[in-house]
C-alpha cells in the first residue's frame, strides 16, 4: 500500500468570507480619509486660481511693454471673474485671443481687492507700455479663512503669490 501525498491546491482562491473582510477594511480606511481631502482639494483649486490671475497678470505687462499700449486686469467681484483688455483707439477692448476670454474663480473662494483703480464701475489693475503697474493686492480667500495673496508692493515690481498670515474668520464657513 502506497501512502498517497497530498499536494497543496494552486488553484485556492479567497473565500466570500476573506472578500468581505478586505472590502470592510478598504471602506473604513477611505471613509477616514475622505475628510482630509475634500480640504486637499479644496486648497488645490485655490492654487489653480491664483496661479491663473499670476499668468495674466505677467502676460498683460509683457504685451503693454512689448505693443506699447495700455492693458488692464478687470474684476468683476460678484461674477467672481477677471479678463484682460487693451486700449485701442481711446477705449478698452477685450483681447481676441484665449486671454481676452473671462476666467472664473471657484465659488468656494472670496475675491478681496486692495489697491485697485476704479472707473466708473469698472475695477481693475493697469498696465502701463513703461512696465509700471497698479501696486495692489488681490486676496484669495477660501472657505477656512485662509488667504493666497497675489500681490505687487510698488508699480515697478511685478506680482507674486504669497500664502496670508493672517486667518480671515468673517469669511470661513462655520
Amino acid at each position: 500500500m502506497t501512502a498517497q501525498c497530498r499536494q497543496p491546491d494552486s488553484r485556492r482562491g479567497l473565500t466570500l468570507l476573506e472578500l468581505i473582510l478586505v472590502m470592510v477594511i478598504l471602506s473604513t480606511v477611505l471613509a477616514m480619509a475622505a475628510p482630509s481631502l475634500r480640504g486637499f482639494f479644496a486648497s488645490r483649486r485655490g492654487d489653480d486660481a491664483a496661479a491663473q490671475i499670476l499668468a495674466l497678470t505677467q502676460f498683460a505687462r509683457s504685451q503693454a511693454i512689448s505693443e506699447g499700449l495700455i492693458y488692464r486686469l478687470n474684476f468683476d467681484t460678484r461674477e467672481r471673474t477677471c479678463w484682460l483688455t487693451v486700449q485701442k483707439a481711446g477705449t478698452f477692448e477685450r483681447l481676441e485671443t484665449g486671454f481676452g476670454k473671462a476666467y472664473s474663480v471657484p465659488k468656494d473662494l472670496v475675491i478681496m481687492l486692495e489697491g485697485i483703480e476704479q472707473e466708473d464701475r469698472d475695477v481693475f489693475v493697469q498696465f502701463t507700455p513703461y512696465g509700471t503697474v497698479t501696486a495692489a493686492t488681490i486676496r484669495l480667500i477660501d472657505r477656512r479663512g485662509r488667504a493666497l495673496e497675489i500681490a505687487c508692493p510698488t508699480v515697478t515690481e511685478s506680482f507674486s503669490i504669497t500664502e496670508s498670515d493672517r486667518i480671515y474668520t468673517q469669511y470661513a464657513a462655520q
